[in-house]
């Protein structure tokens, strides 16, 4: 089965992860990678509730990471891998200019 996840932080700036053979996190692991990034790069929710939502973690993270931390192939495989565990989705599309994550 295809597995990839894609992050478009613009239409000329897109990053494809290829997940295929690669060791899949768990869900629970996942969720934690993706606590600790949205902590650390200081990410703010983005309903006015509070309420955090995995596909909005998953959003924010990415921007928040931007061109520097996707460019890095080690951060952005481990987001890749976070973000489609943590989903339960092969194949996820973060496109951070439209705020939309898509399976």
């Amino acid at each position: 089965m295809h597995s990839e996840v894609s992050v478009a932080l613009s239409p000329q700036q897109e990053f494809r992860f290829d997940l295929e053979g690669q060791e899949p996190l768990s869900n629970e692991a996942a969720r934690r990678w993706l606590d600790e990034q949205f902590t650390q790069l200081e990410c703010e929710p983005l309903r006015a509730s509070g309420k955090v939502l995995l596909a909005d973690k998953v959003l924010v993270v990415a921007q928040a990471a931007g061109l520097a931390r996707l460019s890095d192939p080690q951060w952005g495989q481990a987001f890749a891998k976070a973000a489609s565990a943590a989903l339960s989705k092969p194949v996820v599309r973060v496109d951070v200019q439209a705020m939309a994550v898509t399976f």
